[in-house]
Order: structure tokens, then C-alpha cells, then sequence
């Protein structure tokens, strides 16, 4: 089952799908009526049947520019005697995700560092080299109020292997010629510069040819620059390029040496499969509508680029 199937799959089993709470809220808390225990989370690796929650539900959340690490993100918990339900969207930093948990279940922000640098407690797989970014597995989860940090993050750890292993990651990654990190660094730009997830194949597509183009052509993409300042927005600024961080995609060539946020299935499938087409650019034309718009040449590119100086003059 590839990672298309299982995002179906698992979408046709809700039997009431949540949709995330607007962007302009940070944490929103319903009371609920308490549930039985159901399965038990067991992450991987060091772990052993550790008891993250008494169940377990996890679904794709809708992409946005904000939740892709680049605008407040969203969150939300309800809670219930002796339960907690999370709903991590994705697209979220680390940093967001742990200041989100960290509020929802009231738990210091420092425990909740402390249990994500401990990568073998969490049941992260070999390449993710000992870094939780990229790996906290976005959806809802439901878990005993009592759980630690380690148990909630494990439980998002165990959910993402879920994933990878049913969508065959590391074979994917192979046959596409890049390591399984490489391939969910690539998820994480596609998640962070998508406005529409119908978009994410063909931003992938970009990646790839970028990475793949003779002569090499570097990444040039703000989003990573901006993740390697610990900074926010759609746009970076002349003084943020000069940045010697090497999250600097207009400095270095190739990749960013590791995810810039926590991408969703959809993204993880669009770099594993883009979309095949010649485009060397893409370019977010009109903001306000999340229309992307794409090109093969320099020429085409520029044309794309008056486009959408010609749109900021209209929301203007």
C-alpha cells in the first residue's frame, strides 16, 4: 500500500471528519465525555509498549502557507476525564509543535525538549539521525491525560514509521536515487511552499529538477532560509539571504541538511512520486487565492514574477 492509499484508507474510516480550527486560533479546548481503553500505542526502537494512550486516530489535516511553519499554525485539544485529544496540523516546525503541546497539556516546554532529544526513547529510525524535526507525524491523537512528553511524542514518532513502512519510504527513496532522509527533506519544502495541496507534485517536480539539473542549480527558496534564521514568513529578505546558515538554498547547493518543518502524507508522497513535467521554477502569482503557477525557463520565470508583483499591486 503506497501512501495515497493509506491517506484514503484512513480518511474513509473517520467516521466524522474533524476540520482544523481557523488559523487566527492557538489552542482550542472542548469538553468531551470520557471514552473506554482501546488499543495501546507501543513506539519503536528502545521502546517497549510504552502506554502513550488508550487510543489512537491520526488524519490528513488541510494544508496551508500557515501551517507549513511560516505563519502562526494551528492547534487544537479536548479534553475529557482522563483522556486528551491533540490535533497537530501539518506543516508545523518542531519549535511549533512542542509550544503547542507544551499549552495543551499544560507540561513545561522544556520537558517536551528534553524527551525530543532523546531519538532512540522516541523509536526514530536510523536516518533521521538522532532529529525529531521532520518526524513529528501531524494528526490527532487521543491519550491519557497522565502521558509524558516522551509517551506523546513517541506515539507521533510510531504513527510516522506506520507511514513510511506501509508507504515503502525507504525503497521509494532508492528507487528515486535519494537516502529516505533526503526524500522527507524534500517533503518538508513541498509542505512548507505549497498554498494548495493539489499543487505539492509539481513543487516536487521543481525540487527534483533543480537537484537533478546539469549544470547543478542551487534550491533558492525562502522558506528554507528563513527556517535556518528561526523566522517566519513567505518572503526573505536581502539581509536574510546573506545568511551563512547552511539552510541557505541561494548560497548552498543542494539540499538543506535537514527538514525545515513536519510534512503531512500528501507531501511525503509527492516526493517520493512528482509529477513529471520540465519545470525548473514555480511562483506563488497570486497570494490571496493560493494560485502557483509554473515554469521551465528563466524567461517564463520572470513572467510569472511580473504576475505576481502585478497581483500585490491589486491587494494593494
Amino acid at each position: 500500500m503506497n501512501i495515497e492509499d493509506l491517506l484514503r484508507e484512513t480518511l474513509s474510516d473517520m467516521a466524522h471528519e474533524e476540520q482544523p480550527p481557523p488559523p487566527d486560533r492557538f489552542v482550542q479546548v472542548r469538553r468531551g465525555r470520557p471514552r473506554g481503553r482501546g488499543l495501546a500505542l507501543v513506539a519503536a526502537a528502545a521502546v517497549t509498549a510504552m502506554a502513550v494512550g488508550s487510543t489512537l486516530v491520526s488524519q490528513g489535516l488541510s494544508s496551508s502557507r500557515d501551517a507549513a511553519g511560516q505563519g502562526p499554525g494551528t492547534a487544537s485539544v479536548e479534553t475529557g476525564r482522563g483522556r486528551i485529544t491533540l490535533t497537530v496540523r501539518e506543516g508545523l516546525r518542531l519549535s511549533q509543535v512542542l509550544e503547542r503541546l507544551s499549552a495543551a497539556t499544560g507540561r513545561p516546554q522544556a520537558e517536551f525538549w528534553r524527551a525530543a532529544k532523546d531519538g532512540g526513547a522516541l523509536g526514530l529510525p536510523s536516518y533521521a539521525r538522532g532529529a525529531l524535526e521532520g518526524f513529528a507525524f501531524p494528526g490527532t491523537y487521543e491519550v491519557p491525560s497522565t502521558s509524558s512528553p516522551g509517551e506523546i511524542l513517541a506515539a507521533m514518532v510510531t504513527r510516522f514509521n506506520r507511514v513510511a513502512g506501509d508507504g515503502d519510504l525507504v525503497a521509494g527513496a532508492r528507487r528515486a536515487g535519494r537516502t529516505p532522509l533526503e526524500i522527507l527533506i524534500i517533503a518538508s519544502i513541498v509542505q512548507a511552499e505549497s498554498a494548495d495541496k493539489r499543487d505539492m507534485p509539481k513543487i516536487a517536480r521543481v525540487v527534483h529538477n533543480r537537484l537533478d539539473h546539469t549544470p547543478g542549480l542551487r534550491l533558492q527558496l525562502d522558506s528554507t532560509v528563513l527556517y535556518g534564521l528561526g523566522k517566519y514568513g513567505a518572503k526573505a529578505s536581502q539581509e536574510d539571504l546573506r545568511s551563512r546558515s547552511p539552510y541557505n538554498t541561494y548560497a548552498r547547493r543542494g539540499l538543506p541538511p535537514g527538514p525545515i518543518c513536519n510534512p503531512g502524507a500528501d507531501a511525503i508522497a509527492a516526493a517520493l512520486k512528482p509529477a513529471a513535467g520540465p519545470w525548473l521554477y514555480f511562483v506563488t502569482t497570486d497570494p490571496k487565492r493560493g494560485v502557483t503557477k509554473f515554469a521551465a525557463s528563466e524567461a517564463e520565470f520572470l513572467e510569472l514574477t511580473k504576475e505576481y508583483r502585478g497581483n500585490l499591486g491589486k491587494a494593494g
